[in-house]
């Protein structure tokens, strides 16, 4: 049986399993194709304890962590409401097409309401096409303001 958790980032059972689960969210090709440093691994999960405006929800088949998101707490201005940006979300490949991701996003919808928010937003790589088909089913569509202005790029800059 599947449980999903709130993870307590001052649990060692629940930090492990963040740090395994993102690192190998960070192996698979949707993820980069590169383990995490071992700075990140060290020091992530001491970090987002830091930041009360960040969450994380894991998923455990008995002792197993099969499944994590992580979400980042924003701010909307036009509704002047915070919003959850999904930040990661894993689910160990010995357990997809097992409904796990969905479980994991139905406990992230209720913390973001918890928390007043007036919507989830995500990125997703294009040639990621499960998760996407899992995005869609779950309510998310491509951001517009106004169709003549098309839809909103993710766009990113890296500072050194």
């Amino acid at each position: 049986m599947i449980e999903i958790v709130r993870a307590r980032y001052d649990d060692p059972a629940h930090a492990s399993a963040l740090v395994e689960l993102l690192d190998a969210y960070a192996r698979d090709p949707a993820g980069g194709g590169e383990p995490l440093s071992d700075f990140v691994r060290g020091n992530l999960v001491e970090a987002l304890a830091a930041r009360p405006f960040v969450f994380s929800v894991l998923a455990f088949d008995g002792d197993t962590p099969v499944g994590l998101v992580n979400a980042i707490e924003g701010f909307s201005t036009f509704a002047c409401r915070p919003l959850v940006n999904v930040h990661d979300v894993a689910v160990a490949a010995s357990h997809r097409g097992r409904g796990i991701a969905s479980l994991l996003f139905a406990e992230v919808e209720t913390i973001a309401r918890e928390r007043g928010a007036c919507k989830l937003t995500l990125e997703v790589l294009e040639g990621n096409a499960s998760a996407r088909a899992l995005y869609r089913r779950l309510g998310f569509a491509a951001y517009q303001l106004d169709p003549g202005m098309g839809h909103a790029q993710f766009m990113q800059k890296w500072l050194d």
